[in-house]
């Protein structure tokens, strides 16, 4: 049994975390909330989402799984405006979900999940971490976009950077500490990333909102934020690009 009634922006917020990296999901669903955990099909990032009971309007669970096609269901979403009660109620005879926006309803074939993995979050020792206003870091990428494919993050005991260079033009943004909620470092740690997967990961993040990232050397990058209300969290994992020598 899965009934629910969700506020259409969160419901939006989950689509908005999750469709850049995989189109279809496994929602594991009990009566404490929702998660799930998908690799991107390139396998260069990973997405972990949870969220609680407490972030629904209304809430009943069983222990189910539902295989999602992401695509679907945004298209339902658009179909909503801000301040709409979604009602999500899983139909087992069918095996769909049944999506009602005031007097629409939706009826939504699911996946199968029985080939939809599990993957495992990689327990990753990365020793910087950095948190950091949305809106400062949003500029960064924006910026970083104009002139190059990818970026690089820096982190010492006292700043925050981010770097981008293309064949005639360069982007710095430099975060000292007293302009970040947080900075632990012991040492300099940098990476570079796909600018693509970064800025699609920092999109859904509003202005104000924190942003946690966790960094080493040539190591994934962990990009931690609340969505719902802070009644879910987003953990995300993009896998570095090496520099040639």
């Amino acid at each position: 049994m899965f009934k629910a009634k969700v506020k259409s922006e969160v419901l939006k917020g989950i689509i908005d975390v999750t469709s850049p990296l995989v189109n279809e999901v496994k929602l594991n669903i009990n009566s404490k909330g929702i998660s799930l955990r998908a690799v991107d099909p390139a396998h260069v990032a990973m997405i972990d989402l949870n969220i609680n009971n407490k972030a629904f309007e209304e809430y009943k669970a069983d222990d189910i799984e539902l295989g999602i096609d992401m695509d679907k269901l945004s298209g339902i979403m658009r179909l909503s405006t801000a301040g709409d009660v979604i009602s999500l109620d899983y139909d087992e005879t069918a095996n769909r979900l049944i999506v009602t926006i005031g007097n629409l309803v939706r009826k939504m074939s699911l996946i199968d999940t029985a080939g939809m993995p599990d993957p495992k979050m990689p327990n990753l020792n990365l020793p910087a971490k950095a948190i950091i206003k949305a809106s400062e870091i949003n500029r960064g990428v924006k910026a970083s976009e104009a002139v190059s494919d990818h970026l690089a993050i820096k982190v010492n005991k006292d700043n925050f950077e981010l770097f981008a260079e293309g064949d005639t033009d360069t982007v710095n943004l430099k975060l000292p500490k007293d302009l970040l909620v947080e900075l632990k470092s012991d040492n300099n740690y940098k990476s570079l990333f796909s600018i693509d997967y970064f800025s699609n990961m920092i999109k859904p993040v509003k202005g104000e909102d924190n942003v946690t990232i966790h960094l080493g050397n040539d190591n994934p990058i962990k990009l931690e934020f609340d969505i719902a209300d802070k009644k879910g969290h987003v953990k995300y994992l993009l896998a570095p690009r090496i520099e040639s020598e």
